[in-house]
């Protein structure tokens, strides 16, 4: 009896097991989500500019009081006549920078962070000096977000929440990476309301300040109160008493305040058309905004004396709110209004690392200078490893530190003042190499902003050396030196490979196959090695066994003999007396690769437990073998695993795949029907119903048209859509043939053309195809079909970039 052809059986269709890991996983994270939906959203210059910018507008809420921090312990009270001063110093810093970066969003409209800039302008060697400082960045920046945030809450209620400062600010980091696991986007419009929140509320808290100061009712603060800082003595010198150590110091401090800078230049992506220009003019606003909240932040304190406490709390932005709103209802509310703000963007400035972090990490892994594990977007398309290092690193901080933004602090500047110089060197690199239009002017620009950073990061690393500062000095190169090492492995390794591959593909076949069961007792596992090595069609099968105690190896023997395998597979006895077990193997193989003629196979019984605890009481003994086997020419080990305390497969293949529930993002097909079901299904509707779906992977309805696949028939003409699971090119010799599997949610077809090449014809691609149902092999198949590539969702939201 002829059957007829049958459809592809779409691969996720197959009712198979799912580890415990993997359903855990699934239930905290949701599930998986597939790479159609890794999009990009657009946004104008008001929301990007919310989204981007909350990092480096947070630093207002703490700029001013690390600039006190330094001098209030050295010249009392003369150190609000300072704090202004120092202010303006640090923006005049801000502006160079920020025009720095206005010209790299100029020249690197697509991506122009300092890693991009200094790879293409000096290399990717040096560019590891960047990458090195912005990781080291981008987590402190996790960290002293987070510390400065606990601050703003517990100083609410200080006393009640100041013992709870480190366990909060753990639990705070540990629900932002879980958050970002599960794949929340930083570019959506969600993220931009507690930075407005937070402008609103500081925009508010200054101007009343200044109403009150002009007025004459802004009341001063006492600076005698228990737990702030101990109080210096004002001096009679240009600096109130201060040395320039500590005015420069103060000064680093304040510089904290730039922090973030870089995020705009890093995120031009996710702008409307035209990308370059809506970018440099949001850079240039969020430039006048913080220089706005800094020194208005800095000046209030200066009027109100709000003075640092030892352990931080309350925070001198919370002092000067309560100042300037006083203690009556409404003053009450809106200072409640204002830490809660501050709360906020400083939370989602620490969760802007979360983005920032993995993706600079792949940047680097993909170069080869970080481990290739740190390129993989995890379950929800995120690039969870990145997420989960910084996460451990950020925590590892925070408990060091008790959480204490002051310590934290010490650490911070240097990796981003490094950035800063990274980016401004190489764009003078850039316009002496180019020479566009007013490149003078620019490289003037570029150079200022880098010798300006410059001098920052070395007052910072020389006036912080002693507090912290110094773990960044020797960590910077530390790990410049180590990306280059692992650099130069991967490169070993792909040169390593990728010699004499022509040569060894072409090499001529051997004449002789033999294959070899490494057996130590008789089992299961050995029964099913034997009987795999028996369809490899050898030359010659044996079963070796290595005789380390003489009453197993009879006892072997005997049932070998009893169960009759000797007519199928001999059973060699090696002796074995020193028991070196590895290097007897090593005889056993080279003895038989003697001839020059044998290509040897070894297969060895692994017996593989489910539960850890069961793994723990076996040894890895096949695993060494397996290694020093593989190392001599033409012996190939194969570790052949058999599942202990596991239901067998085919039991799983043999169910009837339950249909996915309702919505659930990751069911990317339903069980396929074939031969007479597609029949009755296309008779019941459940065709109509399916078009409804729309096809694997795709984010919008079928296309007009189109049928499901599962209802296409035999020798009759078809239009279907779906998503390219698999593409095959027929070898060389062979008639030319291109095979490609497309699937929908009801089922799988096989496309073939007479080419070996097809514009857009890839996995994952998303098509129409018309032609006749034919069959090949016992499949539905297409041949030579008529094909229409759907753009993807990620193509679509590439569309208008320049």
């Amino acid at each position: 009896m002829i059957r007829d052809p049958e459809p592809v059986l779409a691969a996720e269709s197959l009712d198979l097991p799912e580890t415990l890991a993997y359903r855990v996983k699934n239930k905290l994270l949701g599930p998986p989500l597939v790479n159609d939906r890794l999009s990009t959203e657009r946004l104008g210059r008001p929301t990007a500019l919310a989204v981007l910018s909350s990092d480096v507008l947070s630093s207002s809420s703490y700029a001013s009081e690390q600039i006190l921090t330094v001098l209030v312990p050295v010249i009392g009270v003369a150190a609000f006549s300072l704090v202004v001063p120092i202010t303006c110093a640090v923006l005049v810093v801000l502006a160079f920078v920020t025009l720095s970066y206005r010209e790299v969003i100029r020249a690197y409209p697509r991506a122009g962070g300092a890693y991009v800039v200094s790879r293409e302008n000096f290399g990717p060697n040096v560019a590891q000096i960047a990458a090195a400082a912005l990781l080291i960045d981008y987590t402190l920046t996790v960290a002293v977000s987070v510390a400065a945030g606990i601050d703003a809450l517990v100083s609410i209620a200080p006393q009640m929440l100041s013992s709870y400062t480190v366990p909060m600010s753990v639990a705070a980091v540990l629900v932002m990476a879980y958050g970002n696991l599960r794949g929340i986007r930083e570019a959506g419009r969600t993220f931009a309301v507690p930075t407005f929140f937070f402008l609103a509320n500081m925009a508010v808290m200054i101007v009343v300040g200044l109403v009150r100061a002009g007025l004459g009712q802004l009341p001063v603060r006492s600076v005698q109160v228990a737990g702030a800082l101990h109080l210096g003595h004002a001096g009679a010198s240009i600096f109130l008493g201060a040395s320039l150590f500590k005015v420069l110091e103060a000064f680093a401090n304040g510089g904290t305040a730039l922090t973030g800078t870089e995020a705009i230049s890093n995120g031009v992506s996710v702008f409307r058309s035209p990308q370059s220009r809506n970018a440099r003019s949001t850079l240039g606003a969020v430039g006048l905004i913080l220089g706005s909240l800094f020194l208005g932040v800095s000046f209030l304190a200066a009027l109100t004396h709000a003075i640092p406490f030892i352990g931080g709390t309350p925070t001198v932005i919370s002092q000067v709110a309560q100042t300037v709103y006083g203690t009556g209802g409404l003053g009450r509310d809106l200072f409640y209004l204002l830490q809660t703000g501050t709360l906020l963007i400083l939370v989602l400035a620490a969760n802007t690392s979360f983005t920032g972090f993995p993706f600079l990490a792949s940047f680097a892994a993909e170069d080869s200078f970080l481990p290739r594990q740190l390129t993989r977007r995890g379950h929800r398309l995120v690039f969870s490893n990145g997420i989960i290092v910084l996460t451990v690193v950020s925590i590892a901080l925070l408990v060091a530190t008790q959480a204490r933004l002051t310590s934290l602090i010490s650490l911070y500047a240097i990796g981003v003042f490094t950035g800063f110089t990274m980016a401004g060197a190489g764009m003078v690199r850039h316009h002496l190499r180019h020479r566009q239009p007013h490149w003078k002017r620019r490289v003037a620009i570029n150079g200022s902003a880098a010798v300006v950073s410059l001098i920052v990061d070395l007052v910072f690393a020389v006036t912080k050396f002693t507090e912290g500062a110094w773990l960044v000095v020797l960590l910077l190169p530390a790990l410049v030196f180590a990306f280059i090492r692992l650099n130069r492995q991967y490169r070993r390794e792909r040169e390593s490979l990728g010699r004499g591959v022509d040569r060894a593909a072409e090499a001529r076949t051997l004449r002789r196959h033999v294959v070899l069961v490494f057996v130590d007792r008789l089992d299961l596992a050995t029964a099913r090695a034997v009987q795999y090595a028996r369809t490899l069609g050898p030359d010659q099968l044996r079963a070796v066994h290595f005789v380390m105690d003489r009453q197993a190896a009879e006892e072997l023997q005997h049932q070998w003999e009893r169960l009759g395998l000797p007519e199928r597979v001999s059973l060699e006895l090696w002796n074995c007396p020193g028991r070196r077990l590895v290097r007897d193997a090593l005889l056993v193989v080279a003895q038989a690769l003697s001839d020059r003629e044998t290509e040897v196979s070894v297969l060895l019984p692994r017996r593989a437990y489910a539960r850890g605890w069961s793994r723990l009481l076996h040894d890895r003994t096949a695993d060494r073998i397996a290694g020093q086997v593989s190392r001599l020419p033409h012996a190939n080990a194969t570790i052949v695993p058999f599942q202990v305390e596991a239901e067998p497969l085919d039991s799983f293949l043999d169910k009837e795949a339950p249909p996915p529930e309702a919505g659930a993002e990751g069911d990317r097909y339903r069980p396929v029907t074939t031969g007479a079901e597609a029949k009755r299904t296309q008779a019941s509707g459940a065709g109509a119903k399916g078009a409804e779906v729309g096809t694997a992977g795709a984010a919008g309805p079928r296309p007009p048209g189109t049928v499901p696949i599962a209802t296409v028939e035999w020798r009759h003409r078809a239009k279907v859509a779906g998503q390219v699971e698999s593409v095959r090119v027929r070898p060389w010799g062979d008639t030319p043939q291109l095979i490609a599997t497309v699937v929908d949610e009801t089922g799988g077809l096989t496309l073939v053309f007479g080419r070996r090449k097809l514009a857009g014809l890839r996995a994952g691609a998303r098509l129409v195809a018309e032609g006749m149902v034919t069959e090949a092999s016992g499949r539905l198949t297409m041949f030579n079909p008529l094909i229409e590539l759907l753009a993807s969702d990620e193509e679509e939201a590439d569309q208008g970039q320049p």
